[in-house]
């Protein structure tokens, strides 16, 4: 039986091929892959978002399909649209690039809000629906999306329905001195670019969701990622915020696909690296990029430049852990 550090193992030294460092980007990469989310990438621009998401639909052996969000783009670029048959005089479903096991949504907040649903009934249902019929998404399927934290102009905020549908948010960061220095040594060659292979494959994935649901949660870790969850919300309503007491800093807390999310990609993280069980310091570990993007910030936190991430390391401390 294929073990999840075995797994892992050679999906990681696959993609390292192409991708130089980024290691606990990819462990969580390879968790959505297990817990069936999408995974909204945001980063600097050269930080190898793209490269990444497509070296895993690589070393995966899947279908892989990249849709460049621009201002102009259309819904119907993205999900197909019905078009005229002059031979039948009927119309008949052109598929769009979503229609793919793993899509890359590059730079998705460059479109506007239209073209950002085209992608909800697809992520939720996995299904789309052109011209009134309704046309089920290949398996596995999953959107992966990159945005620029930076430069605002020209740009379309996700709104919160969208946001809510990803299962992480993972914040890319610049690359170590001796990772550049690698990549310099290592791209700087342009007859010696690495050729990737697959190394697993989407039945294989769809066959590992099994061993992810035999992972044991015990009710007392079940409480604890309710109580985490929770806790987000009661600090919409009652500001009793240790960064500041009595400002309140978020405008709304986690919803309940933030308990779902927890719960699944707790267990997926267990069975990657080797366990039977989800202990709460499991659940620490992969909070932040569960619900960072699922609380929102007050005009006063953004004020005192407090981020989502300290509200989250913040409702971490402040609640009991459980003892196994």
């Amino acid at each position: 039986m294929l073990t999840g550090p075995t797994w892992s193992q050679k999906l990681r030294e696959e993609i390292g091929k192409a991708v130089i460092g980024q290691d606990a980007v990819v462990e969580r990469l390879l968790v959505a892959l297990l817990a069936n989310g999408h995974v909204l990438l945001e980063g600097m621009p050269g930080l190898a978002k793209t490269l990444l998401v497509k070296s895993l639909g690589t070393a995966l052996g899947v279908q892989f399909e990249r849709i460049q969000f621009t201002p102009d783009l259309l819904p119907s670029d993205v999900v197909g649209t019905m078009i005229f048959q002059p031979k039948t005089g009927e119309f008949t479903a052109h598929r769009g690039p979503i229609f793919a096991n793993l899509v890359l949504a590059d730079e998705i907040n460059r479109a506007p809000a239209k073209v950002q649903s085209a992608l909800l009934e697809a992520m939720q249902e996995r299904q789309v629906t052109i011209g009134g019929q309704t046309i089920i998404l290949p398996k596995p399927f999953f959107v992966m999306a990159t945005q620029n934290p930076v430069e605002q102009e020209g740009t379309y905020p996700l709104p919160e329905a969208q946001t809510d549908r990803f299962l992480f948010k993972l914040l890319v960061d610049y690359p170590t001195a001796d990772e550049e220095t690698q990549m310099m040594s290592r791209w700087g060659q342009v007859t010696k670019q690495p050729a990737l292979t697959p190394v697993s494959s989407g039945e294989e994935l769809l066959s590992l969701r099994t061993e992810v649901d035999k992972i044991h949660v015990a009710p007392a870790v079940q409480a604890y990622i309710l109580a985490l969850v929770r806790a987000t919300r009661a600090l919409a309503i009652d500001p009793k915020n240790q960064l500041n007491p009595g400002v309140r800093h978020l405008s709304f807390g986690a919803s309940p696909r933030a308990s779902l999310a927890l719960f699944q990609a707790s267990r997926a993280l267990a069975w990657l690296r080797g366990q039977d069980f989800v202990n709460p310091a499991l659940v620490q570990d992969i909070a932040p990029d569960v619900l960072r993007h699922r609380i929102g910030l007050t005009y006063e936190a953004e004020a005192e430049e407090i981020t989502t991430d300290k509200i989250v390391a913040g409702v971490l401390d402040r609640t009991a852990v459980p003892k196994l």
